[in-house]
């Protein structure tokens, strides 16, 4: 028998002989579940209120159960490893993701599940503490204040110039997301940052001809 045939058989017995005793595997899935609960929290209480699914929430948890099974399987044979390769290669996702921390919360509970598989739930733990910290002091870090939405509608083309002098006037930061005019009538909005609120509304509002003045608050993409 020659070095090659060692390696060969040494190497398939490696993967042959897991312990997959019944005491190990809910051992496993104890702590994986564990973590996975940890998850569901997490992302309840880290995630937007705008962007929230709960569907995707419980998504997580069975998620990190579902790889955890996959990868005590991969470990007791390699034949069966490589039958999971060519199962899940011909799977194709195409749900839409709405908020890009959805996509940490997902590779997150794929990273536990495999993690916990393998047995080493130190890393998961550790893994928990330090990703948990940096989302919530990071979510919480002052970068920029979001923009707001002032929409006014008026029964003259003129008022356009008024309007933008108040703007101007009121606002560090401004620009027209639309303007339409029909009959006779304007209807503008206008993206601001302003210095008060109040006063720019109730100037906007005094201004002749003005039918409707609206400032709205939105929880999209902060504008620098």
């Amino acid at each position: 028998m020659g070095f090659k045939d060692i390696f060969k058989k040494s190497f398939i017995q490696g993967f042959t002989r897991y312990d997959a005793t019944p005491e190990n595997i809910i051992v496993v899935f104890v702590i994986a579940s564990f973590f996975a609960l940890y998850i569901f929290f997490a992302y309840r209480l880290l995630t937007r209120r705008t962007f929230y699914s709960k569907s995707f929430n419980i998504a997580l948890p069975a998620l990190v159960l579902i790889t955890a099974g996959v990868i005590l399987t991969i470990q007791s044979s390699v034949v069966i490893s490589l039958g999971m390769v060519g199962a899940l290669s011909i799977v194709r996702f195409r749900t839409a993701v709405k908020d890009p921390l959805d996509l940490v919360f997902l590779f997150w509970a794929i990273s536990t599940g495999i993690i916990c598989g393998a047995g080493l739930a130190q890393i998961s733990c550790l893994l928990a503490f330090v990703l948990t910290f940096a989302l919530f002091v990071l979510d919480r870090l002052p970068v920029a204040k979001a923009p707001k939405i002032l929409m006014v509608s008026g029964g003259r083309y003129d008022l356009e110039g008024e309007i933008m002098a108040l703007v101007e006037k009121h606002c560090k930061y401004f620009t027209v997301k639309s303007r339409a005019f029909s009959n006779g009538k304007i209807n503008m909005v206008v993206e601001i940052r302003a210095k008060n609120d109040s006063e720019l509304l109730q100037e906007v509002a005094a201004l002749s001809d003005v039918t409707s003045s609206t400032i709205l608050a939105h929880d999209g993409e902060v504008t620098y």
